[in-house]
């Protein structure tokens, strides 16, 4: 407070008048009304419910009260019994209470605080702080109306912040002409503000007109300025020019700071350049400025875009040691959770998100999409569910994220309707399907055969005016290949040439491997020759379609062309190409170059798998190197290869060929040990070791494994079992396994019934084989003429007259029996013939 005293040489003087005259001034001074030195000062309110568990801090701010305003305007409001003398807190309560539509200028005209234009930036302030631009936009608008208001930045500066955070870049630019008419001269903090508004929009080339319009102003930037510029332009993807601005910003004397840092390496992010943001992290690691948790969540990010995963545990882990330096947060757990994801990993992320919750975080919305995406890849729609109810119970709103990455887990689950009805939610809540919530409802009914529901999709989308794109079109080509509908590839092709949408890299890879799966050779190699054509460069993804697709159609050496084109190219090759390669080599019975190549996968870091191992195995078997072909099993067996039914093939095929049989019945019996399923070549291989062996005793005993599968086992292998039952002398076991056949519907043919007849023959029942000719009868397989003989001849050589006599003549009625079958078939015939139906 400032003082007043009188001159010195009055304090010698006498008399009433002077002493009169100090008084008097002494009392002036003293009933001067104070200023309040808290009126604007925050003071803190606690609320706590121990038996709810419940916890809430709250600031209030006063303002200038009735006994602070003037007293013109005191008297004034005295009598009114309306107006209230609220705190400055108490009406931003009261207005954000109304809605927009309501008479916020009556209630604002109620409160006494309004003739203290000192609290409208504190009342400005604190609405834009609770980020309701609609009440803030009402109050501004009041404000303005006030007889005592007075433009002001800080007031300007504010609203166009606000308006930068929902994304008004025009009406933040409004309000910067609009202050400039008002006579306020714009600060450094205005142009901040909007160059942040810009760089929010995108809108990084405005940015920079507005930083030129602040130097032009004779302005200097601050590091804010230069940070706000910077945010913009990597925001947008120009990571270019945002180093070119932190290069000027340090040639004009502003050193970066750790949020400089931080911009940079976000604008690297968001442009793709996760190298470039590890290199400019190990710089920064030189500037002696410590990295906080935000820094070390872009670089956890970038290492995991960049499959670096160990590296990113490593940090993760630190973080977690160090938690007075940089403690993680939620985006860090997010993150950990997507790099478990994106390894397959489901336990793993559900250990990360507990692990979340146990160092007191409260996870959000992207949190658990994180995790409902985890289950989503895996299929599991379940534990998907749970998660997405979760969300509802902590009392957040599925976003549109939850709800597509829930029916992207029905349609991997193999649940497209399901997932339509997920779909129908999405409207029902209010929420708008974006792209991707198309996309994954196509994929969700193409992965399961259901193409013409998944174009139905694609039209409803067009409807809702939103446009496919390339996803939606790899979608449907791989849903064609699926269903083997040649037809609709081409009409896709074409319709994404209609609607002008560029095939990339990715979707020539959708096309052509939808060509090899329909067995059309020349058009996925057309559309590969259209793709170098227009300079589309193909990946390993592209030539590993083209040689697996070659193979499959046993086009091999156009498979090994394709093969030396890759390597040209010098892109890395996959295993499942090296193992292409090797059954490619095998089957031109180049065995050399297949096993070099098999060398060469080993070599480049790329350990065989069990395809690989089972090529080089058909390989030797073609080659009949049976030794080699021993040699590469134990490999398997010190590498702790698994193996699989077709690996098992191979080797009981080597072993039977390279005169090993008992190896390959151990082989047998260690699948069933194993629980490997056994399939057709397993048991016609199990058959010949047998036969090799003469072991019938263990021939009979397959029976037993075999009896379950016997209508889907190969007539083949069935015949194969018989006549080595047969060989060995168990004309009864083979009739038994005969009679299995004919109860369980196998496919018995002409072939199945001459090995019987043969048996019966070699063994001398002559009796039984009269019989089963009389079932071939039965059945409608007629005898061939080689059967006939067979038994004639026999009983020529082997049978008494008597039993000759009989045979004769059981024979002949045989004969006629079938001759009369087959005139009945022929005099039908011409009848069905001659019928007007078939006539001129």
């Amino acid at each position: 407070m400032a003082t007043t005293t009188t001159a010195p040489h009055c304090l010698y003087q006498l008399g009433s008048t002077a002493a009169a005259e100090s008084t008097r001034r002494r009392t002036a001074i003293f009933c001067k009304k104070k200023s309040s030195k808290t009126a604007f000062e925050e003071t803190k309110q606690g609320f706590v419910d121990y038996d709810r568990g419940q916890h809430e801090v709250s600031e209030k701010l006063s303002g200038l009260r009735k006994d602070d305003i003037p007293s013109r305007y005191r008297i004034r409001v005295a009598g009114d019994r309306f107006q209230r003398d609220w705190t400055v807190s108490d009406v931003v309560d009261q207005v954000l209470a109304l809605t927009p539509r309501d008479d916020v200028d009556g209630l604002l005209n109620r409160w006494v605080g309004r003739f203290a234009r000192k609290n409208f930036p504190y009342l400005i302030r604190e609405l834009t702080q609770r980020g309701s631009i609609e009440h803030c936009n009402a109050v501004f608008q009041w404000m303005k109306n006030q007889k005592n208001y007075c433009a002001r930045n800080d007031i300007y500066n504010m609203m166009i912040r606000l308006y930068a955070r929902h994304n008004q870049t025009d009406q933040a630019r409004g309000l910067f002409f609009e202050m400039q008419e008002w006579r306020c001269k714009p600060d450094a903090e205005t142009y901040n503000a909007l160059i942040n508004a810009h760089g929010r929009a995108g809108q990084w080339r405005w940015a920079m007109n507005i930083m030129d319009d602040m130097l032009r102003a004779a302005i200097p930037p601050s590091r804010s300025t230069y940070n706000n510029l910077i945010n913009a332009c990597g925001s947008s993807g120009n990571w270019k020019e945002a180093l070119n601005v932190c290069k000027k910003m340090t040639d004009n004397g502003v050193g970066p700071d750790l949020v400089t840092h931080n911009i940079v390496l976000s604008a690297f992010k968001s442009g793709a350049q996760y190298s470039k943001a590890l290199s400019y992290f190990e710089l920064m690691k030189g500037t002696h400025i410590r990295p906080d948790t935000t820094t070390l969540n872009i670089i956890i990010h970038c290492l995991v875009k960049l499959q670096q995963y160990d590296k990113a545990i490593d940090i993760f882990n630190t973080m977690r040691r160090n938690k007075s330096e940089c403690r993680p947060d939620v985006v860090t757990f997010t993150s950990i959770i997507h790099l478990y994801s994106a390894c397959g990993q489901v336990e793993n992320c559900v250990a990360a998100f507990n692990m979340m919750l146990a160092e007191g975080l409260k996870p959000n919305t992207v949190s658990y999409n994180s995790l409902i995406g985890a289950y989503a890849a895996r299929g599991m729609d379940k534990e998907a569910l749970a998660v997405f109810n979760e969300i509802k119970q902590n009392g957040f709103r599925p976003d549109i994220v939850s709800y597509t990455s829930l029916l992207n887990a029905y349609g991997r689950s193999q649940k497209p309707q399901k997932a339509r009805e997920i779909f129908v939610k999405i409207k029902r809540n209010r929420l708008k399907p974006n792209i991707v919530t198309y996309n994954a409802l196509i994929d969700a009914y193409g992965s399961n055969g259901l193409l013409a529901e998944a174009i139905e999709i694609l039209r409803e989308m067009e409807q809702d005016g939103l446009y496919p794109n390339v996803v939606s079109i790899c979608t449907l080509l791989a849903a064609c290949g699926r269903c083997s509908k040649k037809a609709k590839i081409d009409t896709i092709l074409s319709a994404a040439e209609m609607r002008g949408i560029k095939l990339n890299t990715v979707a020539y890879n959708s096309a052509i491997g939808a060509y090899m799966n329909v067995g059309e050779y020349d058009k996925a190699v057309g559309l590969y020759k259209c793709m170098r054509k227009k300079n589309i460069k193909p990946d390993s993804v592209t030539y590993t379609v083209l040689i697996s697709g070659c193979c499959n159609m046993t086009r091999y050496s156009e498979a090994l062309v394709f093969m030396e084109e890759m390597m040209h190219l010098k892109l890395p090759l996959s295993k499942e190409v090296y193992s292409s390669a090797i059954c490619a080599y095998s089957k031109l019975g180049q065995v050399a170059e297949a096993e070099s190549t098999f060398n060469l996968m080993k070599s480049s870091g790329c350990y065989p798998d069990v395809v690989a191992y089972t090529a080089m195995l058909d390989a030797y078997n073609a080659g009949e190197n049976w030794e080699k072909a021993y040699v590469l099993f134990e490999e398997m067996e010190l590498n702790d290869i698994k193996l699989d039914t077709i690996a098992c093939a191979a080797l009981m095929r080597a072993f039977n060929k390279g005169g090993q049989p008992g190896r390959a019945l151990s082989l047998a019996e260690s699948m069933r040990e194993k629980d490997i399923p056994f399939s057709d070549t397993i048991y016609f291989e199990m058959v010949s070791a047998c036969s090799l062996l003469h072991d019938w005793r263990t021939g009979v005993d397959i029976i037993k494994y075999m009896e379950p599968s016997l209508p889907i086992i190969s007539s083949g292998c069935l015949n194969l079992f018989l006549k080595f039952l047969g060989k060995s002398g168990k004309i009864e076991t083979m009739l038994k396994l005969f009679y299995k056949m004919l109860a369980s519907g196998a496919d018995i043919n002409l072939n199945t019934y001459s090995v019987i007849l043969k048996n019966l023959l070699s063994s001398g029942n002559w009796r039984k084989y009269l019989e089963v000719l009389q079932w071939m009868e039965d059945s409608g397989i007629h005898p061939s003429k080689e059967m006939y003989q067979d038994i004639s001849s026999y009983s020529q050589r082997c049978v008494g007259a008597e039993n000759a006599a009989v045979l004769k003549e059981r024979l002949e009625s045989l004969k006629g029996k079938s001759r009369d079958r087959i005139s009945s078939s022929q005099s039908c015939e011409s009848i069905a013939l001659s019928s007007p139906l078939f006539s001129d």
